[in-house]
């Protein structure tokens, strides 16, 4: 089993997200009414946020993700990561949102842009009732990956995430990774798949009874659910998921696992109940 790499470690928080379609319009549409997300036109594509929630739309590839964007504490943390950046000698790009005062911009392996930076003041979002309001933060994002052991040693030897669980065949592979920043159990993960791809992206709601309530309002916009209610093994956490109109998972949680500092990477088995120990699991590989 892999063990945590001695990089120091990483403190973020998921900022924002930039999703890709080629009707973008279309699906700024939809997370206004999925998720209560205020939704503005902007040069490039639109904006939507919502109390503690914030994506742009980009025009594009449709199911593929244009950057995710990780708020760090300050000024030295951003420098501190700027420097094991360049020791690993890797090439940087320009920030492309300006919700960040100061950002670096780096990809993945695979491909994947992660900018980090210390947030500037973003506009208010109106204070309105109804899924606007209800609590649903920005909380994690999940690759697909044909070399997932590959991508979760670079995340934590390059950007200082820290290993929580892994899931592993029986073979002793590693299929699954999940990966913090926080004192939450995973802002991050990784699953081994046949292809190269966003995952999905997850929203914390805080308790059990707003799950119900996510899932009554779903219901309301028509919008079914297309896995749980369930709990997965690691993390613990309670979960719904549903698709956007490009085909995108988007996740609904609750109850995450908050991990204590001297924590222990676990090893689950990689089969269905590892994903959902209520029911249905959905393997990736």
């Amino acid at each position: 089993m892999p063990e945590e790499r001695k990089t120091p470690a990483l403190r973020a928080t998921l900022h924002h997200l930039a999703l890709c379609s080629p009707e973008p319009a279309a699906l700024a549409d939809f997370y206004g009414r999925a998720l209560g997300l205020q939704i503005e036109a902007r040069q490039d594509g639109w904006f939507g946020q919502a109390k503690d929630r914030r994506l742009f739309f980009l025009p594009g590839p449709s199911k593929t993700l244009s950057f995710a964007a990780f708020a760090v504490d300050d000024a030295a943390d951003l420098a501190a990561l700027r420097m094991r950046v360049a020791d690993a000698g890797l090439q940087t790009e320009l920030s492309p949102t300006d919700l960040f005062e100061d950002a670096l911009c780096v990809r993945d392996p695979d491909g994947n842009r992660f900018v980090f930076g210390t947030p500037g003041k973003s506009p208010d979002a109106l204070q309105a009732p109804g899924a606007a309001a209800r609590e649903a933060r920005l909380q994690h994002v999940v690759f697909a990956s044909r070399d997932s052991a590959r991508l979760a040693q670079y995340y934590q030897g390059v950007f200082g995430f820290e290993l929580s669980d892994v899931v592993v065949d029986q073979e002793g592979g590693v299929r699954t990774s999940f990966l913090r920043c926080s004192h939450e159990h995973h802002s991050l993960a990784v699953f081994q798949a046949s292809g190269n791809r966003l995952d999905h992206h997850c929203y914390e709601a805080g308790d059990w009874g707003l799950i119900r309530d996510w899932g009554d309002h779903m219901a309301q916009e028509r919008i079914p659910l297309t896995w749980g209610p369930g709990r997965h093994g690691p993390g613990n956490n309670l979960f719904i998921f549903v698709h956007d109109r490009d085909g995108n998972w988007i996740e609904i949680s609750a109850e995450l696992e908050i991990v204590q500092p001297d924590r222990s990477v676990g090893a689950w088995p990689h089969e269905e109940r590892t994903l959902n120990s209520w029911g249905q699991g959905l393997l990736r590989s």
